[in-house]
């Protein structure tokens, strides 16, 4: 990738010339009559991707809805580095990792949000660390929020047994074979077991799906 997407200009990614990779920053979060954005102030909200095939708005829509609410997004992936996201099937941004999951500690975060993408999640779902963070966030009743394809790891992680979802529609026999109702609604809320979960279907989903993460997100 040699040049800035510039659907991200202002938009709290920070372009780095030298590494050639767009960089999640921090917008003034200051409201039109002045108050503050602080829904989220003082919450740290882990984004868990694999380091390729990650839907790139279902990445980096609901981390500005964090930001802009004044939480603290995270990037961890399986491995220290580099995340690669991707346009459908096209190459898209590379943003930096913040932290192996193997590193990360669920007690240290608010929130969880798993993107979308058809590889992201398949391969997340292999990885043991990554289920086990997963399973740990919910058990500790942290809220969650999953797109697209995102329940994959959910499903691995025996999390959608009794509870009511959605997801991109060809996950939907998966869902109901691991124990889960699948419904097809532009975005859910899950109440009935340990934690407060969030579903979307895909990325014409994402204003509905970002409004409700900050709301639901903020209660805990």
């Amino acid at each position: 990738m040699g040049c800035i997407n510039h659907a991200f200009a202002g938009s709290g990614f920070l372009w780095n010339a030298a590494n050639g990779q767009i960089r999640p920053g921090r917008q003034d979060t200051t409201r039109e009559d002045g108050s503050m954005a602080n829904e989220l102030r003082g919450r740290r909200i882990a984004f868990m991707t694999a380091n390729e095939g990650i839907e790139q708005a279902e990445l980096t829509e609901p981390w500005q809805a964090v930001l802009d609410a004044g939480g603290t997004p995270e990037l961890l992936c399986p491995e220290e580095g580099k995340a690669q996201a991707f346009n459908h099937l096209d190459k898209a941004d590379i943003f930096p990792v913040d932290h192996a999951i193997s590193d990360a500690d669920p007690a240290h975060y608010d929130g969880l949000v798993l993107p979308g993408g058809v590889a992201n999640p398949d391969q997340l779902r292999t990885v043991r660390a990554a289920v086990q963070f997963v399973q740990a966030m919910f058990e500790s009743g942290k809220p969650a929020a999953v797109i697209c394809h995102g329940p994959w790891t959910l499903v691995e992680a025996d999390l959608v047994r009794d509870r009511t979802l959605t997801s991109w529609p060809s996950l939907q026999t998966d869902i109901r074979n691991a124990g889960g109702a699948w419904v097809d609604a532009g975005v859910q809320v899950c109440t009935s077991g340990p934690n407060v979960l969030i579903t979307s279907r895909n990325p014409g989903d994402l204003p509905a799906f970002c409004q409700r993460l900050v709301a639901e997100f903020q209660q805990k």
